[in-house]
């Protein structure tokens, strides 16, 4: 499928730079946990993440935990949201793993064994053959979660992948482009095993958080489930990054799910929507995000 034409009048091209001038970065995903203690021992025992913060929501009758490898203010986090009472989730099909990148594969699935999650390896350490030779592995949290372990160098960003699948992968990499200012890292396609990956992001797919939108050949729809919930981005200006969206939304779908408004949790602008597939994303306004941590 070819690049989609832009739909933007003449009045509205200067929107479109918009989002490639804007300073974006990934600031975390959101998703729903049954048990938060549990997952919080998980992660910190297995993965060697730190627990950075935790909140009571008591009007929305919920449990916030923020985990990472680094501060929020410069790192990707994971938002694990503890809904009082539940006690499962259903992650669906779309959703497909989070990414974390070890410089010893081989050691971290023997910790996760170590720790007594021997029922939690669902593939053991192999090596992956292309332009060089690297080491993935796949674990699977209390949850259900798979994450994909990845053998690299030293990283800035060791929370390094959100995977989703996408029913349009040039679709998605146009909207991903034009509505949120990402580039395409890397693409790549197996024709053995019938998928097509892209690597959306600002920086080096070293050096940075990556949405890697997968696409299965002839699967053009996938469950949502009630489980994973969102990305959240920054931006410098939410007012007018939901004005690109807007215009995005009329040529490749998706639609605005709040218009920029304060959040009254946070006391942060925000707004989201939803993409051509149905995943969400946040937009979160750059000054007031680094406020909300002080």
């Amino acid at each position: 499928m070819a690049e989609t034409k832009s739909v933007a009048t003449d009045g509205e091209d200067h929107l479109l730079e918009w989002p490639k001038q804007d300073n974006r970065h990934f600031l975390r995903a959101v998703y729903r946990v049954d048990d938060l203690d549990r997952t919080i021992k998980f992660y910190t025992e297995c993965f060697g993440m730190k627990l950075l913060r935790k909140n009571e929501v008591l009007e929305e009758k919920q449990t916030k935990a923020f985990m990472g490898f680094g501060p929020e203010q410069s790192s990707f986090v994971l938002e694990l949201t503890y809904e009082h009472g539940v006690t499962s989730y259903d992650i669906g099909t779309g959703f497909g793993h989070f990414a974390i990148a070890t410089q010893d594969v081989y050691k971290m699935v023997e910790n996760v064994r170590a720790k007594g999650g021997d029922n939690m390896i669902i593939r053991e350490p192999f090596e992956v053959k292309g332009s060089s030779i690297f080491v993935l592995a796949y674990v699977k949290d209390p949850n259900g979660y798979i994450f994909e372990l990845i053998q690299r160098g030293p990283t800035p960003q060791p929370l390094c992948q959100v995977m989703l699948r996408v029913g349009d992968l040039q679709r998605s990499i146009d909207f991903y482009k034009k509505a949120l200012g990402m580039r395409v890292l890397n693409k790549v396609e197996s024709l053995e095993h019938k998928y097509a990956v892209a690597m959306m992001g600002y920086a080096d797919e070293l050096e940075t958080t990556a949405l890697e939108l997968t696409y299965n050949h002839g699967v053009t729809e996938h469950s949502k489930g009630n489980g994973y919930s969102q990305v959240a981005i920054s931006t410098d200006d939410v007012y007018k990054s939901a004005e690109v969206v807007n215009l995005i939304t009329k040529e490749l779908g998706g639609k605005i799910t709040q218009q920029p408004s304060l959040a009254s949790q946070t006391n942060s602008k925000i707004t989201s929507f939803l993409d051509p597939d149905g995943w969400q994303i946040v937009l979160i306004d750059n000054e007031d995000y680094l406020k909300e941590l002080q």
